[in-house]
This record gives C-alpha cells, structure tokens and sequence, in this order.
C-alpha cells in the first residue's frame, strides 16, 4: 500500500516523552493488578511503531470504497519515535555459538528474510532490523534468527564435556549410589507427589505439615512430613491390581518446620531486599532434608521347585538400610524403640554416630489394615542428607589380611526386653582387637526357653593381623565377650 503525501509533519509538544524502547512494560502493570486485556498481551510482545500511517491509510481507503468518502487530502503526524540503531555482527559469531559453519550468503539470506537491512564490509555485519521486530536487539538476537531459518536440524547434537575437576558433587554420587544399588537389589523406584492429607501426616510423624495456600486439591492440603504414607498408598494401588509381591522405594524431600516466622510484608519487586530481610525470608521456608524410604510385602523371594519361599518384612529393610550406609562409608546402630506408625515391638530407631537419622521396622498393623495390606509390610526411611553430612570425607579401603580366621558361635539366654543389638555392642566391646565380624544369626522364643525369655545366637569371626589365630586364642576373645554381656546384661551361655 501507497501511503498518501498528504501528511503534514508535526513536531510533537513539549511535555512528551518518548518512550525508551519500543516495547512498553504493560505487562508489568496488567500482572501486578490480575487485568490482563488484549491491549497488554498486544503490548508486552510488542507494537510496530510505524504501523500507524498505514492503519489510517487503510482506514481512509475503506471509508472510500464501502462508505463513499472523500480523501480531503489533509492530515497530520505527531511521530517521536527514534529509529533503532543498526546492530553489529562479526559474521564468524553465528558459527561460534550455535556450532554449524554457516556461509556468509545464508547469514545475509537469513536476516534479509525478515525484513532487516543489512550491509556486510569486510568480516563484519551491519543489520538494521525492522520496525515491527522490537525484540532483535542484540546480536545474539540474529544468531537466533539465522539458526531458526537455516534449520535447527542442522545442529549437531553432541554432549557436553565437563571439564576438569567438576561433574556430580560427592553428595549427588552418593544418591545416584544409593538408588542404583537399591534397584538392583530388586526394588522398584517410584515417585509419589509431595501432596498429603493431614491424616496422612500424622500417621508417622505424628504432628500436622505444612499447610497450603492454594492446594490443588482439598483434601491434600499439607506437605509431607514423611514419604512412607506415599509409599503405602501405592503399594496399596499395585496390590489392588494384582501384584502381590512389592519392594517399593522412593528418595524426595520431605518438608519440615521452618526455623523462623513467616515474613507477612513482603519485599517489594523492583529493589533488592536487605541482607536482613533476604535472612528473613530463608528461615520462613520449611527444611527440606531429601529422604529415601521403602516397604516390602508379599515373598522377598518366590517360592519354587525345592525352594522355599521368603517373606518379605524388616529383616530385608535392616539389611537395606546397613547397604545405604555402608555406601557412605559409615555404619549404623539400631534402637529398639517405639515409633510412630510402625509395629510396637518390631520398630527400630536408626544411629550413625550416635545421631538418629531414620527409623526401620514393620508398619503398624491397623495402617496395613486400613488400607488394605497384608499384616506384615517392612519399611524404612532414612535421612539422606544427615547420613551424608556424618559420614567420612574419605573411605579408607579395608586392609586385605592374608592370615586364616577362626570361628566361634554363641547362644545366649537373655530377658527378652533387651535389644539384640545392645548385646551385639557389648559382645563386640568385650571381644577385643581380635574380634572381625560378628552378626546375629537367631533370635529363638519357645519351647525349651523360659517365659520371658529369649535366646539370640551370634557368629563371632576371629584374626590376627601377625599370625594364624589359634582356636584356644579364639575361645579367649569369646568367653571374655560373654563375661562382659553377663556383666552388663545378666546374660548366661546356653548350652547345646
């Protein structure tokens, strides 16, 4: 279209400014009051500021042609607007950062197709953008544009090599360790939503969560303090559809109490908020400590032709919890306690230095009930953050000893209220240097063992660093570690 020459140029009054770019910041103001209109979306994505002469010509020829006008040939234009300046490119830059060789006639082929300018001299580039494209400002800008028309499916896709000394962080090995070795030892990982209900809150931890404002649904209105509601409720799914043997585990955060009040006023947008405030406003976030949890059920391993089968319960969650902290290169100690949400006599709380980070054990049975599981479901949740933040910086690898071990077994009569692994440690201090290895092997409650009692069997490895350990130098450490657990525990040696 032809613009008529019948415009009169006029300058513009004095109380006008002109805007410092193209695109006005509608948008800011239409999403700071919820307003949003066709105005501002045409605003914030930008508006040609030479659109206008042509508009009214368009205008002016309809008014001719459908309503029978006449053109008076008068007219006028209150034009500030500056025109933009021509961006510079050196024309090696487009082949620098997008990584294809791009030949000079393809840049300018490129540019010239969306209506810029442009005006090579030498190795460099001078584009002057168009009017109605206000977001090319930046050479980058053109890069883009040039990628776009030439074909995306022009670049190669090649990975990335991180350089030297980076890669994962200690921490994200020991996670991607854990759930590799977990998965394949045969659990399965899932990912549950962080969602729950306060019902569900309560059944492990024991208090209400975190509350929110806008949940998606009513009736999850609160973050989880626990992941083993989560991982109940889809064993319970899985089970519903016919798989009856499940070894679940998820890792995820888990969102805890803030440290401090939540801030009411909050900073405004457009300034950057004090060192104080900024203090504030991190401590009103809840802790969110990342977990790994899991639950068994049904048989560990089938049973088949001259193989029985193996239930799964706490046995293998003890052993999965000793593999995760084993992975960091630590240890742990297991507490016989009462925990909310799990078996009152088949719960343990879980130490690594003394410090608890997790429980393990079997799930209560009025949970597995209420969402119908069977009566044994074995589950653990660990703190992986805590685990992490208390194992060595280093893991010494274990020297190879080339002289033969001895063995000894023991079974101890004991009054069954004590831990198991309270007579473990005792044996383990009373045994001495010599000791190697020692694990529970029976934990025996019935005929042939008084009423209150119990009888736990342990397999003791002996082995000295110098020598071949005599079996009479075995039967030393050993009597000395019963000495110790009859000292501390009454417990007397049970004879064959």
């Amino acid at each position: 279209m032809v613009l008529p020459p019948r415009f009169l140029k006029l300058q513009p009054p004095s109380f006008w400014k002109p805007p410092s770019s193209t695109r006005f910041p509608l948008h800011r103001a239409s999403r700071r009051h919820k307003l949003p209109s066709e105005a501002s979306k045409r605003f914030e994505r930008g508006v040609d500021p030479e659109l206008a002469p042509f508009a009214a010509t368009r205008a002016a020829q309809l008014l001719i042609e459908l309503a029978g006008g006449k053109l008076s040939g008068l007219g006028a234009e209150v034009n500030a607007v500056v025109d933009s300046p021509a961006i510079e490119m050196d024309l090696q830059f487009p082949s620098k950062h997008v990584g294809v060789s791009y030949s000079t006639e393809q840049i300018v082929s490129s540019l010239e197709a969306i209506g810029a300018a442009v005006h090579v001299e030498g190795e460099s580039l001078s584009a002057k953008v168009p009017s109605w494209r206000p977001d090319l400002r930046h050479k980058t800008d053109l890069v883009e544009e040039v990628a776009r028309l030439v074909g995306y499916d022009k670049i190669p896709a090649t990975i990335p090599v991180a350089p030297p000394g980076r890669g994962f962080t200690p921490r994200q090995q020991y996670r991607r360790r854990v759930l590799g070795s977990l998965t394949g030892a045969g659990f399965v990982e899932v990912l549950n939503y962080p969602f729950v209900s306060r019902d569900d809150n309560e059944l492990f931890a024991g208090v209400k969560g975190v509350e929110l404002e806008n949940p998606i649904q009513s009736e999850r209105g609160e973050l989880r303090r626990s992941m083993l509601p989560g991982l109940i409720q889809a064993a319970s799914r899985n089970l519903s559809r016919g798989f009856v043997n499940l070894a679940l585990i998820e890792e995820g955060s888990v969102f805890l109490d803030p440290q401090g009040p939540t801030v009411a006023d909050l900073p405004v947008g457009n300034q950057r908020p004090s060192e104080k405030t900024l203090e504030q406003l991190n401590n009103s976030i809840p802790l969110q400590p990342r977990h790994v949890a899991g639950v068994a059920l049904g048989d560990w391993v089938q049973g088949e032709l001259s193989v029985s089968a193996i239930e799964a319960g706490y046995p293998q969650m003890v052993d999965a919890v000793r593999f995760i902290a084993k992975l960091a290169g630590t240890e742990v100690d297991l507490i016989q306690s009462e925990i909310h949400g799990y078996h009152p006599g088949r719960a343990a709380k879980v130490l690594v230095n003394g410090s608890e980070v997790g429980s393990v054990g079997e799930i209560h049975p009025d949970i597995a009930s209420d969402n119908h599981l069977p009566r044994r479901v074995g589950a653990f949740e660990l703190d992986l953050d805590a685990i992490f933040a208390l194992a060595p910086e280093t893991v010494q690898a274990g020297e190879v000893n080339p002289m033969p071990a001895a063995t000894q077994d023991i079974s101890l009569l004991i009054d069954e209220s004590i831990p198991a692994a309270s007579v473990l440690k005792t044996l383990k201090d009373g045994a001495g240097e010599l000791l190697e290895d020692i694990r529970l092997t029976d934990d025996y409650r019935g005929q042939g063992i008084a009423e209150g009692q119990k009888s736990l069997t342990f397999a003791l490895r002996f082995r000295a660093k110098d020598k071949t350990l005599t079996q009479a130098e075995a039967t030393i450490a050993r009597d000395s570690a019963v000495a110790k657990a009859k000292e501390q525990h009454g417990a007397e040696l049970r004879a064959n």
